[in-house]
C-alpha cells in the first residue's frame, strides 16, 4: 500500500477523537510533519473526504466530508442485504441443490460476495473474493445493465472483450443488444460465456430505493441443463429475489 495512503488513512482515523482540527492539532495528532499533512490535508479535500473550514486568516480547521457518510452508507447496505439474502440463498439451495450465489459490482469488476455450493458429485464450485469481467456471464451482465447509458457506454469504450470461452460475447455491438434484452427481461441467463459447461441464471436484488445492489444466481453444470430446468430454476430465483427484496424495502418490480 502506498505510504502516503497509509499517513492519509491515520490522518482520517484522528478525527474519530477529534471532529474538527487545525492543521497544527492534526499533525500532533497524526505524528506527522506539519508540510505532509498540509499536503495530504488539500488531497483529502479536493476528493471530498475533508471539509475545510475559514473562519479567520489565522483559524483554518478540518472536519470530516459528507462523502465518507456516502460510502458508511454503501457498506452497510451491502452488510444488511447479505445478511437479509442468506436464509433465502439457503432455502433455495437446499430446494435445488446447485451452486447459489449473491455477486456485487466493484469497479468494472463484478465479485462473487457470497456463495452455497451444491451436494452433488458432479457441482461447481466458486470461492468467495473470485472476480469477473462484467460481459460475461449472467451476474456480470446482469450488474453491467444496471449502468446508466452514459456509464456503460464509457465502459464499453474502454473494455477489451477477451474470448473466455467459445461463447463469451467479442462484439460491443452484440453486448449492447444483451444488455437491452437484460433490462426488458429483469434476469439474465448465460451459457458457457465465463465458465465453460456451466449455464447461469441472475435476477437482480434491489434497494428500498429501486438500486441494484446485488445480483442473486444460480449457476448449474451444462450436463444438468434442460427447458424444464431452467424454467424451474428461473421461478425459484425469480420468487426468492422477491422475497429478498421485500425485507430489503423494495416493493415494485
Amino acid at each position: 500500500m502506498s505510504k502516503s495512503l497509509v499517513k492519509a488513512i491515520r490522518m482520517l482515523d484522528c478525527f474519530i477523537e477529534n471532529p474538527e482540527m487545525t492543521i497544527n492539532e492534526l499533525s500532533e495528532a497524526a505524528n506527522l510533519p506539519k508540510t505532509t499533512v498540509f499536503r495530504l490535508a488539500s488531497s483529502l479535500e479536493e476528493a471530498g473526504l475533508l471539509v475545510k473550514e475559514r473562519k479567520s486568516s489565522h483559524d483554518v480547521t478540518y472536519r470530516l466530508g459528507l462523502k465518507l457518510l456516502t460510502l458508511g452508507k454503501h457498506v452497510s447496505e451491502q452488510l444488511k442485504y447479505n445478511k437479509v439474502a442468506l436464509p433465502h440463498m439457503k432455502k433455495l439451495n437446499e430446494e435445488i441443490d446447485e451452486l447459489v450465489h449473491i455477486t456485487v459490482l466493484e469497479g468494472d469488476e463484478a465479485v462473487y460476495a457470497e456463495t452455497i455450493d451444491s451436494s452433488k458429485p458432479v457441482r461447481l464450485v466458486v470461492k468467495v473474493g473470485k472476480r469477473a469481467p462484467l460481459y460475461a456471464g449472467s451476474a456480470p451482465k446482469l450488474l453491467l445493465s444496471s449502468m446508466n447509458d452514459e456509464d456503460l457506454e464509457a465502459y464499453l469504450e474502454n473494455v477489451e472483450l477477451n474470448k473466455l470461452t467459445e461463447n463469451t460475447l467479442n462484439s460491443k455491438e452484440r453486448l449492447r443488444e444483451e444488455i437491452g434484452k437484460i433490462r426488458e427481461k429483469g434476469y439474465a441467463v448465460s451459457y458457457s460465456e465465463n465458465f465453460k459447461d456451466t449455464v447461469g441464471f441472475s435476477y437482480p436484488l434491489y434497494n428500498h430505493d429501486g438500486e441494484m445492489v446485488a445480483a442473486l444466481g444460480v449457476s448449474i453444470p451444462v450436463i444438468d441443463y434442460s427447458e424444464e430446468r431452467e424454467k424451474l430454476i428461473l421461478e425459484k430465483l425469480g420468487e426468492t429475489a422477491e422475497r429478498i427484496w421485500l425485507e430489503l424495502g423494495y416493493a415494485g418490480r
